[in-house]
């Protein structure tokens, strides 16, 4: 069996990279993708918003918390990482007190889209690509 999601949203924050005591690094994402319609019956523009909770790992990590920023559009291909506890996504409760849910994904590629400085592409476009074969989950 096999699982691979494709998610194309913008950073809600500036990566965060730290090291485990092996060595290897891991950059911690929050990617929010969003989805706008008109409500069928009154016509009144409706938004959803879904947060994805990305881990990059070893070199891409690294490239990742050195170019992108809060805001900058990216392409993330992985897969789904259950909740050890629930075996879905994270809810929690937000400050207003609604509910929400945060989805953990272990990214396999991350692509950077739309323009960003320094990124070493004319086209405003990177990609970084790692094997992820030896990192242990």
């Amino acid at each position: 069996m096999h699982q691979n999601i494709l998610i194309v949203g913008n950073l809600g924050r500036d990566p965060e990279l730290r090291y485990l005591q092996s060595g290897e690094a891991v950059c911690n994402l929050s990617v929010a993708t969003n989805r706008k319609w008109n409500d069928r019956q009154t016509g009144a523009p409706q938004e959803e918003v879904c947060w994805f909770r990305i881990s990059v790992w070893g070199k891409q990590a690294e490239a990742c918390h050195e170019y992108l920023t809060k805001g900058r559009q990216v392409l993330v291909e992985g897969r789904l990482r259950p909740d050890p506890e629930t075996g879905g996504p994270r809810v929690y409760v937000r400050q207003d007190g609604t509910a929400g849910a945060s989805f953990e994904v272990v990214a396999q590629t991350v692509r950077f889209l739309g323009s960003g400085n320094g990124n070493g592409s004319a086209n405003g476009r990177a990609e970084v690509e790692d094997d992820l074969s030896q990192v242990p989950f």
